[in-house]
């Protein structure tokens, strides 16, 4: 699988109820290939429904469902997994998934961070964040430079996160990402109806292509 392009991650807090499947729908519809399930609420009977849900729709449309921080539920489904810095081990979870999962790590603003996870076997590093986040206001700051230098470090998909929006994505994209996560700008309660997440996510699917299109 393909990290590149539009990366969601849920919120359970924007996304309640029957709200987290109609929207990540809507956004699978406007391009994204990549959904992160993080709800880090304690009724395990819940999660586990609706990320059955999610890797239902996620098949449907030829993209990859990746669990936050739960290695077990990771398993049950055959989904990829993310890790934060007190998530676990990189090692531990390839060898519960398998060579062929996709395992992604938040290395924050720490090149050497991403360096070890891509030696320990990791499939994707995550970097940020890069400006003001709603989810997360007090994460540490990385600067765009970073993705360069971490392009010309790595030999893996460099995923940008943190405060990412259709007008300030270009300059992670140029910059080296190969995905940009977002929440807000997606999921957001300025989203009133699933039409608007399409045209949201499409915003970023022709951010990708035009950048594909100019000569380097």
């Amino acid at each position: 699988m393909m990290i590149r392009g539009l990366y969601v991650i849920t919120d359970s807090a924007l996304l309640p109820g029957e709200r987290l499947l109609r929207h990540t729908a809507a956004a699978l519809a406007g391009g994204a290939r990549l959904v992160q399930y993080r709800d880090k609420t304690s009724d395990t009977t819940r999660r586990k429904s609706q990320a059955q849900g999610l890797h239902e729709l996620c098949t449907r449309h030829q993209a990859q469902l990746i669990i936050n921080d739960d290695l077990e539920l990771a398993a049950e489904l055959g989904a990829g997994l993310h890790l934060g810095k007190d998530d676990g081990s990189v090692a531990d979870a390839r060898e519960t998934l398998g060579n062929q999962a996709i395992i992604g790590v938040s290395c924050y603003n720490r090149l050497e961070q991403a360096l070890e996870a891509a030696a320990a076997g990791a499939s994707y590093v995550a970097f940020g964040r890069f400006f003001p986040s709603l989810t997360k206001p007090n994460a540490v700051q990385a600067h765009p430079d970073l993705l360069t230098e971490a392009r010309a470090s790595l030999n893996l998909p460099i995923v940008a996160i943190g405060g990412i929006n259709a007008d300030n994505a270009h300059i992670l994209i140029e910059a080296g990402a190969d995905a940009v996560a977002v929440i807000d700008d997606i999921f957001g309660h300025h989203r009133d109806n699933e039409n608007e997440v399409t045209r949201a996510a499409r915003q970023y699917l022709n951010l990708f292509s035009r950048n594909e299109s100019e000569p380097t």
